[in-house]
């Protein structure tokens, strides 16, 4: 498989990343043997780093499928606002991977120079990490181009993953081309990129080949993180980014696997998984959450958030 380097002064990794999402709990598609299964054929094949965060709760999970890997890389991710918040989640990540040092780790969801301003104590910890070994790269997630632009600049960043996709579906702010620009001068200053998204949490995916072209002509991407939840979704990408014929067969089972959000009927209408929407893609309508389709991206926050279990994808 064909290896990258994030930005001027990051690892050395295969182009994809294994998205860890798809196999979490926070998604509900497999169970946690089924996702450890996945993660190490995936590893096998060689894929050698894995996406995570802290809100997918599934730290135990990827440890059991790399302690036969020791050079697979993590990144996980946190929303920590405070130092000790964020002293908390790295002791937390290095004590369930069972690893002194982390690869990665990065704010979760940043938006805007105002976000990062509010994460400030987070981030100050997050650098004095890095200057005891405990991480060794540090860096942002973010739906956004404002968030992108401002990462850039924060002093000791070392990566960025940005929602990415042909249609710009999922970016909270600006266009395709503003998330393009912001992307360029971010890895203009020697900053990795890895994308998230291609495929518009599904929207895309009647048209894979056109999804990952894309991201991997945009300029400053280098790595793509890939969400998988089977053996054949892991066959059936890396056969696209070979650029080899996908069987017939196998583009029946994974292309045609439509998903979606699924609200229970016993809904509350609570509110709270608005609020926890990075889209805006639930509203409440006659005392229940509805969700539209065409906005969502299936991150399944909102899922974590419903005191209920309304939410799911599905």
């Amino acid at each position: 498989m064909r290896q990258v380097k994030l930005g001027l002064w990051g690892a050395e990794v295969s182009e994809v990343c294994f998205g860890s999402l798809a196999i979490s709990p926070l998604q509900g598609r497999v169970t946690e043997a089924e996702g450890v299964s996945v993660l190490r054929y995936a590893l096998d094949q060689g894929i050698n780093w894995i996406d995570t965060a802290e809100i997918y709760d599934n730290y135990g999970q990827i440890a059991q499928a790399i302690k036969d890997h020791p050079d697979v890389r993590v990144v996980s991710k946190s929303y920590s606002v405070s130092a000790e918040d964020m002293s908390f989640s790295l002791e937390k990540a290095r004590t369930a991977l069972n690893r002194d040092t982390l690869d990665f780790f990065l704010l979760h969801e940043q938006e805007s120079a105002l976000t990062l301003k509010g994460h400030e104590k987070a981030w100050e910890e997050l650098l004095r990490a890095k200057e005891k070994g405990i991480v060794r790269w540090i860096g942002i997630s973010t739906h956004a181009v404002a968030g992108v632009r401002a990462g850039a600049l924060l002093p000791g960043l070392d990566v960025i993953h940005p929602i990415l996709n042909y249609q710009g579906l999922g970016i909270i702010d600006g266009t395709l081309s503003d998330m393009q620009d912001a992307i360029s001068f971010a890895s203009d200053l020697g900053i990795g990129i890895y994308a998230m998204k291609v495929f518009g949490g599904g929207h895309l995916a009647n048209n894979p080949e056109k999804a990952l072209a894309f991201t991997r002509s945009v300029p400053g991407v280098q790595g793509i993180a890939l969400g998988m939840s089977s053996r054949e979704e892991v066959d059936y990408n890396l056969l696209l980014m070979a650029g080899k014929e996908v069987p017939q067969a196998l583009q029946e089972k994974v292309k045609h696997r439509k998903r979606k959000l699924y609200i229970a009927d016993w809904c509350q209408g609570c509110g709270l998984c608005l609020e926890a929407c990075p889209q805006g893609a639930l509203s409440i309508e006659d005392t229940v959450s509805v969700v539209n389709a065409e906005a969502c991206v299936l991150c399944g926050y909102c899922g974590r958030v419903c005191p209920h279990f309304c939410l799911k994808i599905v």
